[in-house]
């Protein structure tokens, strides 16, 4: 994968091949995957109407994926958010033609916070439509300033998603599209562990903070879904206890090296009882996506 003239990724055949991508769910005891594409594929950066085209393009055949193994995946689609309009368009498509729940969207649309008022149409529409929201972090704030040792993944990306969580809490969004059923990649990022500060902030510099929402960030704990991604028992502990067993889905990143190698095998880990286990590895993603298998 080319990024302008640099090499951004090699990537393999589990990238695009469904018969190599269901051997491998197959050797890690996968039964069923939700597909998006990868964050860099977005394009927001291109003209509107080529981010449509190229968004068609993905979800097409992602759904056709789909359609061939019904029993194995559950798609996603991507939309052109740079022009609210045609994001809508290709929205209605995904939901009404291409039978998919949702879309998976970037944490910032070219540096704008998921907060800005000219994203509220899509959020409404989403809302009307039941179509869920899977914010992946991408184009990670300093990344410019941090090129070595791999720190925009480590160090951006769980700052970038806990960005785009903040935002949409501040500006006001799940208080007025409540209904808007989101969930956020990798544990939610710093979110979680840094709660404590963003509420602090909210009590001492409201004049800062609550320029747009009154409510205390702490209380939309519950209200969105994260996933399951932080590598680490403590952290999943922590996270279980400050979002709530019910709001945390499977997530493995395959097939790249940051994901889980085998999906699921911190929560076996936990040991936290079959009720708990059966929420984490698939009811709660069931019921993020309204769907029932």
């Amino acid at each position: 994968m080319m990024r302008g003239d640099k090499v951004f990724r090699v990537v393999e055949e589990n990238c695009f091949k469904e018969e190599v991508r269901i051997k491998e769910m197959d050797e890690t005891e996968v039964t069923m995957q939700v597909l998006s594409t990868i964050p860099v594929l977005f394009n927001y950066w291109a003209k509107a109407n080529d981010g449509s085209e190229t968004s068609r393009f993905f979800n097409d055949h992602i759904a056709e994926t789909v359609s061939k193994n019904p029993k194995r995946f559950i798609g996603l689609g991507t939309v052109p958010l740079q022009d609210v309009d045609l994001a809508v368009k290709e929205m209605e498509r995904c939901v009404k033609d291409l039978k998919m729940p949702g879309l998976e969207i970037g944490s910032n649309i070219n540096g704008k916070n998921l907060n800005e008022k000219e994203f509220f149409p899509f959020y409404e529409e989403a809302e009307k439509l039941g179509c869920v929201l899977f914010v992946h972090p991408w184009e990670m704030m300093g990344e410019e300033q941090m090129p070595k040792y791999w720190l925009p993944w480590l160090v951006g990306m769980p700052a970038e998603t806990s960005r785009a969580i903040c935002s949409m809490i501040f500006g006001g969004v799940f208080t007025k599209y409540p209904k808007l059923r989101v969930a956020f990649a990798h544990g939610g990022g710093s979110f979680p562990f840094t709660i404590g500060r963003i509420e602090h902030g909210f009590d001492v510099r409201p004049d800062l903070t609550a320029v747009d929402n009154n409510i205390n960030p702490r209380d939309y704990l519950g209200k969105f879904w994260v996933d399951s991604l932080v590598h680490d028992k403590k952290a999943f502990s922590y996270l279980l206890e400050v979002v709530g067993e019910d709001k945390v889905c499977l997530g493995s990143d395959y097939p790249f090296p940051l994901g889980e190698s085998h999906p699921g095998k911190l929560i076996a880990k936990m040991k936290a009882g079959k009720k708990i286990e059966k929420k984490l590895l698939y009811k709660n993603a069931e019921d993020w996506l309204g769907i029932s298998h």
